[in-house]
């Protein structure tokens, strides 16, 4: 009897879902857990012509109690089987979940299975069958969220890498689907390349409403000009000149700490999704994207971290960044300057506690503006420990989710629990509070004793 394909993905996704991994070649393992609010499609190679020919898991994240969803980020990893496995973590993220909790969106993170030394462009160029199947896990994750909206909805694009190849050609392809993109460290792939038989691109003019920044490290063609890398400043910059040549709302924004690793990116990244999300998403269900308000915008120019309001900008506006509101260009003059990002307000607490025989669990919740660095324990209104003990290194500030390179949370994923000691007391009196990525600390919740 042959089976549905329908039926395939949906018993290998029930199969996912309870932690079994594919053993065949090129599957990912191992995958997390994927349970509500998490969910998960997964679809295998193909060998039909212009469909993708790598095989590709989407994790969703939902937030809690949404009931009708405005958005979808996707946090699009780079090329190669390091990124690929970085990928499966996407999703899992606290820090990118607060702002896909700020806005109702989704939280969405591809993971492709490319074997080691294959062709990047058989699914970071669009064209070659990825989009057509992230279309359809939007539609087969609608089905199994029970939220049909996930076809319609815009979507907020983050890419590195090859992933910001893949990112910029869907705003090639889609530029009316999409509320803001982000490309760190890669641009859309415009020009036909010599052993490829898809076409040259041009940037249509639905693209120039849309709001990108352009993200590279200092490392790549800005200040080190040779290298495997150093060829990134000149791609960027031939097309931030194309774009914003046009009056494209475009920026550019370097890292002045950091090579093609994505450094403390986020810092930027996160708050300047915040406002394009905030001014961008349609207020209404069936209501289409918003246009920016000009009278919002700030200008610097190219390079510099001195941005003005965009009225009183008097160079040429063709190499000027652009940047959505005076709060973002706050943000950005910081993060130019030497990668580092402030946080004037402390982070919310965790929004439960539990104390289950000598463990307690906790639900955390990330500072929107700089994350998670790690929670106290407190026993009878006193500290009592801290997690963890020793900041555990990372690529970029040092978060309790420990990312690195691509901008995921390493694995295994850390847990916001603590085992008491044997000499402690399992008993009332504890709470956690959390600490931000600038060592502010929250309120406390107290633990409630579960019998």
């Amino acid at each position: 009897m042959k089976i549905p394909q329908h039926l395939k993905r949906f018993l290998l996704g029930t199969l996912l879902v309870m932690g079994v991994t594919c053993d065949r070649a090129g599957a990912q393992s191992p995958l997390p857990t994927a349970e509500p609010p998490f969910y998960r499609v997964r679809y295998e190679p193909s060998d039909q012509p212009g469909e993708l020919v790598h095989g590709v898991s989407y994790t969703l994240w939902l937030p809690h109690g949404v009931r009708r969803l405005r958005g979808v980020i996707v946090h699009q990893h780079g090329c190669g089987v390091g990124a690929c496995q970085g990928g499966l973590t996407a999703a899992f993220d606290w820090h990118w979940q607060a702002l896909a909790r700020e806005h109702d969106c989704a939280l969405l993170g591809p993971s492709y299975e490319q074997p080691e030394g294959a062709d990047c462009g058989l699914w970071c160029d669009p064209r070659n069958g990825s989009d057509a199947r992230f279309r359809e896990a939007l539609q087969d994750l609608a089905e199994a969220t029970g939220h049909p909206e996930l076809v319609s909805v815009p979507w907020a694009l983050w890419g590195h890498s090859g992933g910001g190849v893949w990112a910029g050609t869907m705003l090639m392809l889609h530029p009316e689907r999409i509320a803001a993109v982000w490309l760190r460290s890669g641009t859309p792939r415009m020009q036909a390349e010599a052993n490829s038989s898809l076409p040259s691109m041009t940037v249509p003019a639905a693209a120039l409403s849309v709001p990108v920044m352009l993200n590279l490290g200092t490392e790549e063609g800005v200040t080190v000009t040779d290298g495997r890398f150093s060829g990134v400043w000149e791609k960027n910059r031939v097309f931030f000149s194309d774009v914003r040549g046009q009056g494209g709302l475009i920026g550019v924004a370097v890292d002045p700490n950091s090579s093609h690793d994505c450094g403390n990116s986020r810092y930027l990244a996160i708050p300047w999704f915040d406002a394009c999300l905030a001014a961008r998403l349609p207020t209404e269900a069936s209501g289409e994207l918003r246009a920016l308000a000009s009278a919002d915008a700030w200008l610097a120019p190219l390079l510099s971290p001195e941005a003005v309001p965009a009225g009183e900008y008097s160079r040429e506006l063709a190499t000027s960044v652009w940047l959505p509101n005076e709060r973002v260009a706050e943000v950005y003059a910081e993060y130019v300057h030497d990668g580092e990002v402030g946080d004037p307000s402390p982070p919310p607490p965790p929004a439960v506690v539990r104390l289950v025989g000598r463990r307690l669990v906790w639900e955390p919740i990330a500072d929107l503006q700089s994350g998670i660095s790690g929670f106290i324990i407190e026993r009878d209104g006193r500290e009592f420990a801290r997690i963890p003990r020793q900041p555990v290194g990372n690529i970029g500030r040092t978060v309790f989710q420990r990312t690195g390179y691509h901008d995921t949370p390493a694995l295994p994923l850390a847990e916001p629990q603590f085992e008491l000691p044997d000499s402690a007391a399992a008993e009332s009196g504890y709470a956690v509070r959390t600490i931000n990525g600038v060592g502010m600390v929250s309120p406390p919740t107290p633990a409630t004793v579960k019998p």
